[in-house]
């Protein structure tokens, strides 16, 4: 059971271990808490994402397809909203002892992601943890810029889903 050090944050025990990950979900906009199930799939989610062994925090910020257009304005030159975006920590340098490691940020746009779900049939909840399996996959150095990396990103998106009861994303 998560211990609550703040509202949105969730301080998790790893399994197996005296270690813990801390994820931070932000309600940015407002909607987001018309959603009551949003952040147990961001947490879900964002565990059964992380590489085994990692200690550390992650950030996740419920956004307005108005922040997400600012946002990939901002950062990819895209003026348009979009249904998530990461953001990985720099690692110049090992972080301190006693300090836990930031592996990084998430955004997620809520108008998109319901305007998604809907056109391809899937449940909110699903295209959610969907969309946060992505994200931190993104934050752990995978990406889909050439044709194999895709198939490797989708494959483990896959699999993570999938012990998560969700199912394929990309069945057609």
């Amino acid at each position: 059971m998560p211990t609550i050090s703040h509202p949105g944050t969730a301080e998790l025990q790893v399994p197996g271990s005296s270690a813990s990950v801390v994820i931070d979900v932000t309600h940015a906009h407002e909607a987001w808490k018309n959603i009551p199930y949003a952040e147990q799939c961001v947490r879900s989610a964002a565990m059964a994402s992380l590489d085994r062994g990692f200690v550390g925090e992650v950030s996740v910020a419920l956004e307005s397809d108005a922040a997400m257009q600012a946002l990939n304005l901002e950062w990819r030159g895209k003026d348009k909203p979009t249904n998530v975006l990461s953001f990985p920590s720099p690692q110049v340098a090992p972080p301190l002892p006693d300090m836990p490691r930031h592996l990084g940020d998430i955004a997620l746009g809520l108008e998109t992601l319901i305007a998604e779900a809907d056109a391809q049939g899937k449940s909110l909840a699903h295209h959610l943890t969907h969309l946060v399996v992505h994200g931190m996959l993104h934050l752990q150095g995978m990406d889909h810029e050439t044709d194999a990396d895709a198939e490797a990103m989708e494959a483990r998106e896959r699999a993570i889903l999938a012990g998560l009861g969700v199912p394929d994303p990309y069945a057609a």
